[in-house]
């Protein structure tokens, strides 16, 4: 299984969102992580899929849209149209969470469920089956530079072994407080999909923090590992 690296715009300058994305892509990022906040279900608003479609036309990797809006339905197909190439609902708002899921995959996009930190692991053991990846949130969301909640690696670990029993192998997805002190921890308890906002962009050099980071999640990989 491959690992992936996604660095979070939410931690960027938005004045200048295409330096920050070039950067980050020059360091090796894999993906372009876009945090779609409403001020509703987290306090805290961003963006939507006009920014989103802005960009898609400068990103040369794949959008990683996640979702944490009290109605995703009303919007995904919209993200799906800005250019989103994989997006991720909160299991803590949909009623109809397999409904959700494959209407995102019917628009071509991979779907994903995301886990809050006072969200048990059992709450998507029905659809983990159906996911394209399961986005575990190692802190509370809504604002960037939070302090990694150290529970999260036996979460991910839980997330894991749930996908492995469903026969799916999809990656779990890890985001909130990912920096060098705690990247190898994530990669060890199972995490494939790396979010890091402030510890890329909040450095005098993204591009370099960029590399720094995803070579020591690849230093962390088991010998076992499949890379891709």
């Amino acid at each position: 299984m491959s690992l992936l690296f996604a660095p979070s715009i939410l931690s960027a300058d938005f004045a200048a969102l295409g330096d920050a994305i070039a950067a980050a892509e020059r360091g090796g990022a894999d993906l372009i992580h876009v945090d779609v906040m409403d001020g509703h279900f987290v306090p805290n608003i961003t963006i939507g899929p006009p920014v989103v479609r802005s960009i898609k036309r400068v990103a040369t990797v794949p959008l990683d849209v996640h979702l944490m809006i009290t109605d995703p339905d009303r919007y995904i197909e919209a993200f799906a149209e800005a250019g989103a190439a994989m997006m991720s609902v909160h299991v803590e708002v949909l009623p109809h969470l397999h409904r959700t899921v494959h209407a995102i995959k019917a628009l071509g996009v991979k779907a994903g469920v995301v886990i809050n930190p006072g969200t048990p692991v059992g709450a998507i053991e029905e659809i983990a089956g159906d996911v394209d990846f399961v986005l575990v949130m190692s802190v509370n969301p809504g604002f960037g530079g939070q302090t990694f909640i150290p529970r999260s690696e036996s979460k991910v670990r839980e997330v894991r072994a749930l996908l492995d029993r469903a026969g799916n192998q999809a990656p779990v997805e890890i985001d909130g407080g990912v920096d060098l002190q705690t990247v190898g921890r994530v990669v060890a308890a199972g995490a494939r999909i790396l979010v890091a906002g402030a510890a890329v962009f909040h450095t005098p050099d993204p591009e370099r923090a960029t590399r720094e980071l995803k070579a020591a999640a690849l230093a962390a990989l088991p010998a076992s590992a499949t890379r891709c």
